[in-house]
Formats: C-alpha cells, sequence, structure tokens
C-alpha cells in the first residue's frame, strides 16, 4: 500500500486562499498636470472592482480627509512642486498601500525682464566668483575652486580687493551671506558652511549640512538663512543652529527649475543664478513660483568684446544689492568687469 503526504497538497490549498485573499490590484487615479490654485481629486481605483472597507489618504506624511475612495485636494497652500500621494486601502483584515504624487505647476507664465547697463566697473579676472553681496558701501565676495578660494571686501569703483582670507585648500568655496556681524561661507561637497567675523575675517565657527547634501547660494531675510544646494530646492534655516527647517521647490508654469546657485533677497523676492543660463530667476520665497526670468545674455557678449570666456565655465555668477540706493550689481566668473544694471519688464 502506498503513503501519500498531504503536506504538498496543504501547502498549495493555502497558497490558493492566500492569492485569492490577496488578488487586490490598486492604482491611483490623479491628473497629469496640476496648476497652483487647482482643485485636485485623488481617487484609489481597484481593478477588479473588489469591495474595500477603508480608505485613508496622506497628502506629504499628513492624513488629509477624504470620503469612500476619494479625496480632494486644495493646491493653494501647498506651493509648487512634486508633493507624495499615498493611500492605504483596508480590506479582509488587511491593508494594502499605494503611492504616488502630485507635480503643481505655477499657475502663471514668468515675466520676461530684459536690462539696462546703468554702471560698469572693473572686477579682478581672477576671482571666481561665487558669492557676492553689498554691505555698507562696499562688496563682498566670495570666490571658488580647490586651493583657490577666498574671502575678500573690495571697494566697487576700483575693484581693488582691500582684504582677503583663504579657505582650506580641500575645500571649494562657494555662496555667502553677512547676518550680523558674521560672515556665512558655504563650501560645495564639504557638506559643511563655514562663519568668519565681518571686521577681522576670523574663522568663529562651522555647521554641517543635515537635509541638503552640498552648497551653492545663500542669502537671508529678517529671520532665516535662504540657501540653494544646486537642485530645485532652497532651504531656509535657523540662523541659531543652522539646521533645515523648512524647503520649497522652484517652478515655472511648465517645468521644475534647477541648477539654482548664488543667491540674493531683493524687496522680498529670491534672485537666483540659473548656473550655465546667464539667466536670474525671480521667485517667491512663499510657494516657490518663479515670477520673472532675467535674461542677461547679452552681458557675456558685452564682455567677450574685451575677454575670451571659458564656455559652460566662466558664467554669470554673482548678484548683490544695495537696498537703501536701489542698485544691482552682476558679475561672473573670472569676468572683468562688475555691472550695475536695471532691468526692464519685457
Amino acid at each position: 500500500m502506498k503513503k501519500y503526504s498531504i503536506l504538498p497538497f496543504l501547502a498549495l490549498l493555502l497558497l490558493l486562499v492566500v492569492s485569492c485573499s490577496n488578488n487586490y490590484h490598486f492604482s491611483l487615479n490623479k491628473p497629469k498636470k496640476v496648476s497652483l490654485n487647482d482643485t485636485v481629486r485623488i481617487q484609489l481605483i481597484e481593478k477588479n472592482d473588489k469591495p474595500v472597507d477603508k480608505v485613508k489618504f496622506y497628502l506629504n506624511g499628513k492624513e488629509i480627509r477624504s470620503e469612500g475612495k476619494t479625496a480632494l485636494i486644495q493646491t493653494d497652500t501647498l506651493g509648487v512642486g512634486k508633493h507624495a500621494i499615498v493611500a492605504l486601502a483596508f480590506f479582509d483584515g488587511k491593508t494594502k498601500k499605494e503611492t504616488g504624487f502630485i507635480e503643481i505647476f505655477a499657475n502663471n507664465k514668468p515675466i520676461i525682464y530684459t536690462y539696462e547697463i546703468i554702471n560698469v566697473y572693473p572686477h579682478d579676472s581672477s576671482a571666481y566668483t561665487q558669492g557676492l553681496e553689498y554691505h555698507n558701501g562696499f562688496l563682498y565676495e566670495t570666490t571658488g575652486q580647490r586651493g583657490e578660494s577666498t574671502l575678500r571686501k573690495v571697494a566697487i569703483e576700483t575693484g581693488e580687493v582691500l582684504k582677503t582670507v583663504s579657505l582650506n585648500k580641500k575645500y571649494f568655496g562657494e555662496g555667502m551671506t553677512i547676518v550680523g556681524a558674521k560672515i556665512i561661507w558655504l563650501t560645495w561637497e564639504g557638506k559643511k558652511g563655514f562663519i568668519y567675523n565681518l571686521e577681522s575675517f576670523e574663522k568663529e565657527g562651522e555647521f554641517p549640512y543635515n537635509q541638503s547634501s552640498e552648497g551653492w547660494g545663500i542669502t537671508h531675510n529678517e529671520t532665516e538663512l535662504i540657501k540653494s544646494d544646486g537642485s530645485n530646492k532652497i532651504w531656509f534655516l535657523d540662523p541659531i543652529t543652522m539646521r533645515e527647517k523648512s524647503a520649497i521647490q522652484v517652478y515655472t508654469n511648465d517645468r521644475s527649475v534647477n541648477y539654482l546657485n548664488e543667491l540674493e533677497l531683493v524687496n522680498g523676492k529670491i534672485y537666483a543664478n540659473k548656473y550655465q543660463k546667464n539667466t536670474i530667476a525671480i521667485i517667491n520665497p512663499k510657494n516657490g513660483i518663479v515670477m520673472g526670468l532675467g535674461d542677461l545674455r547679452g552681458l557675456e557678449k558685452e564682455m567677450a568684446k574685451t575677454q575670451k570666456l571659458v564656455p559652460n565655465d566662466e558664467v554669470l555668477n554673482g548678484i548683490a544689492y544695495d537696498a537703501k540706493n536701489d542698485r544691482l550689481f552682476v558679475t561672473g566668473k573670472r569676468w572683468s568687469k562688475l555691472f550695475e544694471i536695471r532691468l526692464i519688464k519685457q
């Protein structure tokens, strides 16, 4: 008499039961493109219309109100950019998660600006400009490249470097800003920034980057530091702890804007050099919308009359604003000229 094991049969039966109970196929139904201020309808779809006991929706990690398998999202307070969506389905005593995102674009096209040259001043053509700021009648500038990175105090009219200090040769210096009696100076890939005394140029401290991996540009408002990292994100830092508190994503009406470099706050708006494009993006700090684009490509042509620039390297970079006299200064990496310009709406 032959003996047959019942174990393989039981295993197959169990597999069939589990397969049947888990045979749910979910997808998120959402619009492909969203403009700021739109109301977005998100729906969890079960392919075979199987019954679901309950669905919970989460937006950027926080639960939002829903009805059945549907949630409505008001985008007016979100800001532009990608926002994570999670739908958690409950059925047969089990749960299953479906993830995705909505991408919100600006609801208006950016205004395009040309420019008028007001004045031209000499600028050190050896300065690989990374940061530029106006303070009490002088320009303060940081330069890049490993082994060449410096912090400088510069006379505007003559371009003379009045004071300078070099960064440790292992670091690639990036943007800077002045807060009170301190200079905040970023490094590119060093994952840290440094704090210098404004008067003496002595280093007084350093701080690590936490959520942002690189340092590109930095400016500040009355309560926060504002930092770019080369992506489409702009970070807001606590000026005491130097930790990133929040971030915005930068978008126009049809695209994400990355390679944001040197920053300056001008009349409450963030002005950002877009690396290698000789363009300044004018950004709303509340929602990340690019409100305007300053087309400064003509300055590169102006420079070419007297200086041969290295393509895609010696580009526009450096924005400084004299708020008291409403003067806007720009220059570039190893440019021999500093331009005072006025932006003109096209």
